[in-house]
Parts: C-alpha cells; sequence; structure tokens
C-alpha cells in the first residue's frame, strides 16, 4: 500500500484531508523544524465578512540578534493569549447557522476549553477528534528522523504551506451568497456545511 507523507496541521484545509482518506498509510512528519506561516499554527475558516484566519499562538524561543530552531514537536503554545476562547467564538459566529454546527458542536468544544501546551500535541487531538466525528479510520504512522527527501514515500509535506492557493470542487457555504465560494478552507467548513457527506465529498474529488 502507498504510504503518504504528510505535515500535521491545526485544523488542516480539505486538500489536507483529500489525501488522509486515500487508501494509503499516512506518514505524519514529526521530526521537522517548526516554520511560521503554515498550517502548523493556523487554519482558515468562512466568517461574516470572508476568510478568517484563526492563529495560534506560540512561545518563541529567538532573542534579539540570536535565531534558534526548534522542532515542531517541542514547539509551546502560549497560552498568557485567551485564544481558546477567541477562535471558539469566531467558529460559533461563522458556522451556528450552518447545516451541522450543532451536530458536531459537543464533540468539538472541549478541544476548545481544555488548556493544551504543546502545538502538536493539541493538532494530534484535533485530527483524531475529525477522524471520530467522520467515523475516519485512518492508518497513521509517525516518523523518527527527519529525511529531505525521503524514498518510497509520495511527499506532500508541501501542503502545509498556507501560502499555496489550491482550487476545490464548489460545496455549499454559509456566506456563499454574500462573498462567493472561497476555496481550501479549514476541514471545519466542509464539515459544518455538508456533515456526514464530507466523506463523499473527498472520496469523489479524487
Amino acid at each position: 500500500m502507498e504510504e503518504i507523507l504528510l505535515h500535521l496541521p491545526y485544523f488542516g484545509p480539505v486538500s489536507h484531508f483529500r489525501e488522509v482518506v486515500k487508501p494509503a498509510i499516512i506518514l505524519f512528519e514529526n521530526e521537522d523544524n517548526y516554520q511560521k506561516q503554515t498550517y502548523r499554527n493556523r487554519t482558515y475558516i468562512y466568517g461574516a465578512n470572508g476568510k478568517l484566519i484563526l492563529n495560534i499562538p506560540i512561545k518563541h524561543l529567538n532573542s534579539p540578534g540570536v535565531k534558534k530552531h526548534q522542532k515542531y514537536k517541542d514547539v509551546r503554545i502560549e497560552n498568557d493569549f485567551k485564544w481558546q476562547k477567541q477562535h471558539w467564538k469566531s467558529l460559533k459566529s461563522a458556522y451556528q447557522t450552518s447545516p451541522f454546527f450543532e451536530y458536531y458542536e459537543d464533540d468539538i468544544a472541549p478541544l476548545f476549553h481544555n488548556e493544551e501546551n504543546f502545538l502538536m500535541e493539541f493538532n494530534y487531538k484535533c485530527f483524531n477528534l475529525v477522524c471520530e466525528c467522520l467515523q475516519l479510520e485512518i492508518d497513521f504512522k509517525k516518523t523518527e528522523e527527519f529525511l529531505k527527501q525521503p524514498e518510497g514515500v509520495k511527499d506532500l509535506r508541501g501542503l502545509i504551506n498556507a501560502k499555496k492557493d489550491v482550487e476545490i470542487p464548489v460545496y455549499n457555504q454559509v456566506f456563499q451568497e454574500k462573498e462567493g465560494f472561497i476555496p481550501d478552507l479549514s476541514i471545519l467548513d466542509l464539515m459544518f456545511n455538508e456533515g456526514p457527506n464530507t466523506i463523499n465529498y473527498l472520496s469523489d474529488w479524487q
């Protein structure tokens, strides 16, 4: 069976989950260095005024004039900011009128009410919850060393780049009549709008 190598995002975009549902073994990169401006600590949703970023604040090691690399798995979340409260408020504001927000609300809400310390650990919780909500059984493994050019796997780590535009099939969105269709938002956008049909949407787009 084919192995697909991916970075682990924060409620990854629809294009990320398109790869996850394929009949393959998912290999998550666990040994990379953290990089800014990626889906590692941000996700995009559809707010009343268009595309809205939800960003998880992190603790930076860098001091003036000194640049230090830290492993993604070692990155700590900055909880001095009430980011969880803000993210949940934004999600409710954006999706409370969507067809399936109430359907998933009780499952997702605890992620935004219990303090988290490590970014990667939290992202695994988000990923596992999405799979649980969608009744997805995903066979995944974690890397044990970082390889710049791995062999024998389909390397899709580039999908973690938040600046990369990806076109996807259209589905109904809450504010679509106002702002038009916005592609490749968080998997939550697809779930809240399509519910259990999310799997069919992802599987048919192959």
